[in-house]
C-alpha cells in the first residue's frame, strides 16, 4: 500500500491552482488553518503539530510556499509522520535576516500586509502577478491562478499568514529533518529567490533540489508536465 501524499496549500489562493497536479498525483489537502472547514490556529507551531495530528505515520508531505514553511515544521517536530517530504517554493525565512539576505525586506511585508487590510481584492492580482515576474509564461499562469484560487479567507486568516511570513525562521530546526526530502523550484521566483533553495536544500541532511529554468513560483502551473515526472519519479524511488 503506497503513504498517503498530502497536500499543504499556500498563502490566500488555497487549493485552486494546485488542484490538477494533486488530483493527477492521487494526494488529498490539508487546508491550511482558518482556510475552508479547518479551524484557525494562530500560533504556527501548534499549527504543525495539528497537520501532524492528522496525518498517518509515514505520509508523504506535500507544500508550496507558506504550506511548505508548514510542511518543513511538521517533518523536524513529527519524524514518525513524514516518510518522505516535497518542499514547492519552499523557504526557511520569508524574510530577510541576520545571515539570511534570501527573502524580501521586512518593510516591504509591513507594507504589502498593510495594503491586503485595506482591499485584498485589489492586491490579489498584483501579489499573484509579482510572484509570477520572470516566468516564460506569466501572464498566462496569472490569469489562470486568479480563475482558479479558492474564495477568499477572512482578514484575519490572512493576517495570521502574512505575521507567521514575518516571524517564522526555520534555520534551526530544517538539520533535523530525517525523511528524504526533494525541493522543487522555479530558478525565476522573485518571491523565494533559488538562494532560498540552495540555502534549505544544504540544511537538510540529503535533500535533493530540482530547479525550473525560465519558471517563477509556480512550477506546477508554468511547467505541469515537467513538475509531475519530478514529483512521480521521487515517489517512487
Amino acid at each position: 500500500m503506497t503513504a498517503p501524499l498530502v497536500f499543504l496549500p499556500g498563502w490566500c489562493v488555497g487549493r485552486g491552482p494546485l488542484n490538477a497536479a494533486v488530483n493527477a498525483l492521487n494526494g488529498q489537502f490539508f487546508d491550511l488553518p482558518g482556510y475552508g472547514s479547518a479551524p484557525l490556529i494562530s500560533d504556527f507551531y501548534a499549527a504543525a503539530d495539528d497537520v501532524a495530528a492528522r496525518l498517518a505515520p509515514d505520509s508523504t508531505l506535500a507544500g508550496w510556499s507558506l504550506g511548505a514553511q508548514l510542511a518543513l515544521a511538521v517533518a523536524a517536530r513529527h519524524p514518525d509522520k513524514v516518510g518522505k517530504l516535497l518542499l514547492v517554493a519552499g523557504t526557511t525565512s520569508f524574510v530577510q535576516r541576520d545571515g539570511w539576505p534570501h527573502g524580501m525586506a521586512p518593510a516591504m511585508l509591513a507594507d504589502f500586509a498593510a495594503g491586503i487590510a485595506a482591499d485584498v481584492e485589489a492586491m490579489l492580482p498584483r501579489f499573484v502577478g509579482g510572484f509570477n515576474r520572470g516566468d516564460a509564461r506569466a501572464k498566462t499562469i496569472t490569469a489562470e491562478l486568479l480563475e482558479v484560487a479558492d474564495p477568499r479567507p477572512s482578514g484575519e486568516v490572512l493576517a495570521t499568514g502574512l505575521n507567521w511570513l514575518r516571524d517564522i525562521d526555520l534555520r534551526d530546526i530544517a538539520p533535523q529533518i530525517k525523511a528524504p526530502t526533494l525541493l522543487i523550484h522555479g530558478a525565476a521566483d522573485p518571491l523565494m529567490p533559488l538562494g532560498a533553495a540552495e540555502a534549505l536544500a544544504a540544511l537538510i541532511p540529503g535533500a535533493k533540489l530540482a530547479v525550473f529554468d525560465d519558471c517563477a513560483h509556480a512550477p506546477f502551473m508554468s511547467r505541469p508536465d515537467d513538475f509531475l515526472a519530478t514529483v512521480r519519479q521521487f515517489l517512487n524511488a
